[in-house]
């Protein structure tokens, strides 16, 4: 029986997930949309996970968790650990690639720049708060524009001036990319522009402050888009590496961290995700001045886990 480890990561946009075996390789994948529904994405990544394995053979012995809805996902799969997104990212792009300096990702709805030395990573920040120039900003300029996002990359390198856009605002930069359609632009020149506004709002806003020193490494979602790639290398003048798997580094350092769960600690997943309804429930606590909104996960009729209090006093005890 070949024991092996799996890293489920799941965002506000997409979920990932990967099955890796005791010498970290990945033997299974998969990369769904979450479509609103965070533990009916996470069973279906479970489901196609298992689908590219053969489950007599290969036993899953640990789980990690990581991404918004880490600790959710993470009730429903029992899993040993659950991490945040940073510290996934880290992990993952530091097993492939030792000697990266700065890891750039950018999701569906947010991005992080993690800045690494000696293999730790010793300073971040976060963008969460406008969803401009990420995937769900790229994609909705795609629907507008009448071409599906997965060609953006391939049509902005063949554009000669893109145009400027203004992306600090996702407002903002649609009525500008209305405008440039108004006055003649190519749709060539204005997905290369969009492609520009990424990279450049990305560096004024999460990279502000921050010293980015090759190697580089970009992943997420949007790092499949080669006209940000490109534009990025040339804002930063400098390579910037993508991994074949960096949409999924996020669930391979999860996968990894699980792999390091003691062997005390771990046990058999059964891959057993839809025999079961798993359903949350929110309870506001009255005991104190916070009146706490405390989330409570139910594995058909049993308490499986429960947070969000601030004090002793809001603590709902697990099987009760």
């Amino acid at each position: 029986m070949i024991e092996a480890y799996l890293g489920v990561d799941t965002g506000s946009i997409s979920t990932k997930g990967v099955i890796i075996d005791a010498d970290k390789n990945i033997i299974a994948r998969s990369y769904l949309w979450t479509e609103g529904d965070p533990t009916d994405a996470a069973r279906r990544v479970v489901d196609e996970l298992a689908s590219q394995i053969d489950t007599s053979e290969v036993q899953v012995v640990s789980v990690g968790t990581t991404g918004s809805a880490r600790r959710l996902v993470g009730a429903m799969l029992d899993a040993q650990v659950i991490k945040n997104e940073i510290t996934a990212h880290a992990v993952g792009t530091t097993f492939l690639h030792p000697d990266v300096r700065t890891i750039l990702e950018i999701g569906g709805q947010d991005s992080k720049i993690i800045c690494v030395e000696g293999g730790i990573a010793v300073d971040y920040a976060m963008n969460t708060l406008c969803a401009a120039g990420t995937g769900s900003f790229l994609s909705s300029q795609a629907h507008r524009l009448g071409v599906e996002v997965e060609e953006f990359g391939a049509i902005a390198l063949s554009s000669k001036k893109p145009a400027n856009i203004a992306a600090r605002c996702t407002v903002f930069a649609e009525s500008d990319l209305v405008h440039k359609l108004q006055v003649g632009y190519s749709k060539e020149d204005i997905i290369a522009g969009l492609c520009r506004a990424v990279a450049t709002n990305y560096l004024n806003n999460v990279g502000k402050g921050k010293k980015i020193v090759a190697p580089v490494v970009f992943q997420g979602g949007v790092s499949k888009n080669i006209g940000v790639v490109r534009a990025f290398e040339d804002a930063l003048g400098m390579e910037v590496l993508v991994d074949p798997d960096g949409h999924l580094m996020g669930a391979f350092g999860a996968a990894l961290l699980a792999a390091d769960v003691p062997t005390s600690q771990r046990r058999p997943f059964a891959f057993d995700v839809d025999d079961f309804e798993f359903r949350t429930r929110e309870v506001v606590c009255n005991r104190c001045a916070n009146h706490c909104e405390i989330i409570c996960v139910y594995k058909d009729d049993d308490l499986i886990d429960s947070w969000g209090n601030r004090c002793d006093r809001g603590a709902i005890r697990v099987g009760k």
